[in-house]
């Protein structure tokens, strides 16, 4: 199982621990995205950073949807099928079959970055806010499914 992790707060006046965490993760910016392995390593950085970002289980449509659509090359061009078939012979369909399979990562396609920017959310966040937890109300936290439909309204 893989989990989408998105930065929601911005790292004005935060503590240098929490920094440090954000940038081992490579979210360098509000609305940045990663996807990452469900392991108790990543998990406990996520429980750390839990007022600064929201996460949950993605699934295969969702991330063949955002490799698509916002997956960028070194240079920020766009990643095409054309580029991952002639690199790894896949296309964006059997790429992430084999990626939640655990048979390819993120970093097998030269070139490729790991990280993706999105938009800021059609219709906002909810009502509570970026300052309150998912289960209030607000964006941050732990989503479960629900960061698959934050994160279409996101491309």
């Amino acid at each position: 199982m893989k989990l989408a992790v998105v930065q929601i707060r911005g790292i004005f006046g935060m503590n240098i621990k929490f920094k440090d965490t954000l940038k081992f993760l490579k979210l360098t910016r509000k609305n940045c995205c990663i996807v990452v392995d469900n392991n108790p390593t990543y998990l406990g950085m996520l429980v750390k950073l839990r007022d600064y970002v929201t996460w949950g289980e993605i699934d295969q449509e969702t991330f063949k949807l955002l490799l698509k659509e916002r997956g960028r090359l070194s240079g920020n061009k766009a990643l095409t099928e054309d580029y991952l078939k002639s690199k790894i012979k896949l296309d964006y369909d059997s790429f992430s079959k084999s990626f939640f399979d655990g048979k390819v990562k993120l970093k097998d396609v030269p070139g490729l970055k790991t990280f993706f920017r999105l938009k800021p959310p059609v219709k906002g966040f909810e009502h509570g806010g970026i300052k309150k937890p998912f289960s209030m109300g607000g964006a941050l936290g732990y989503r479960k499914e629900d960061i698959n439909d934050l994160i279409r309204r996101m491309i």
